[in-house]
């Protein structure tokens, strides 16, 4: 039985940027800023018109963060950066939409139509979660947000990955043609080649 569509209203858009960064020097990656432009403000860019309403999780420079216009939802106490399924569960509780879409600050070319094809792919199954497959990204996922208490109990038992949480509760995997959509910038060097490849398009 297929399930009901799910409509770009019935979805909250959440964008994670509340990691420490240790990669990066412990520099607040979703402040980075990539042609004048901060990682998050980027991401929420993007995900906006595929939503219909935005959070932001982070848990560091709050006041920088609440500068861009969207609610802060930080982790809940004793999980704080405790990695994206801390950040996840407290965008799950922020969440007022049935369906939440979580997206990393730190992957700047996350593609037009990802909540499209991952709302289609939970219709399809039915399914409570869609990620993105091919190169096996989970952190950006569609979860359906009865999923709380589920990975609340996760975290609360030690879980700490997401893909053995995603898979645990049975995700629907979409493919996308352009693995490089799903790139994370983990240091300088790899923001810079993004930038640099991004002037060279038309």
């Amino acid at each position: 039985m297929t399930a009901p569509a799910v409509r770009s209203a019935d979805i909250t858009g959440l964008v994670l940027a509340g990691g420490r960064a240790t990669r990066m020097g412990g520099r607040d990656k979703g402040l980075l800023e990539l042609f004048g432009e901060p990682l998050a403000a980027r991401a929420l860019r993007r995900l906006r018109p595929q939503v219909g309403t935005l959070l932001l999780n982070a848990n560091r420079h709050l006041d920088a963060y609440a500068a861009l216009g969207v609610p802060l939802c930080p982790d809940r106490p004793g999980h704080a950066f405790a990695g994206p399924l801390a950040g996840l569960e407290a965008g799950l509780d922020a969440c007022r939409t049935p369906w939440l879409l979580a997206v990393p600050c730190d992957g700047p070319l996350l593609p037009d139509d990802l909540a499209a094809r991952l709302a289609g792919a939970v219709g399809a199954a039915p399914a409570a979660i869609a990620r993105a497959g091919g190169r096996r990204q989970p952190v950006f996922c569609l979860l359906r947000r009865t999923q709380l208490d589920a990975l609340r109990d996760f975290l609360d038992r030690g879980g700490a990955k997401v893909d053995a949480f995603t898979s645990a509760i049975g995700a629907v995997e979409v493919d996308f043609d352009n693995a490089g959509a799903f790139v994370n910038v983990n240091d300088a060097d790899e923001l810079d080649r993004i930038a640099r490849q991004l002037e060279k398009q038309p």
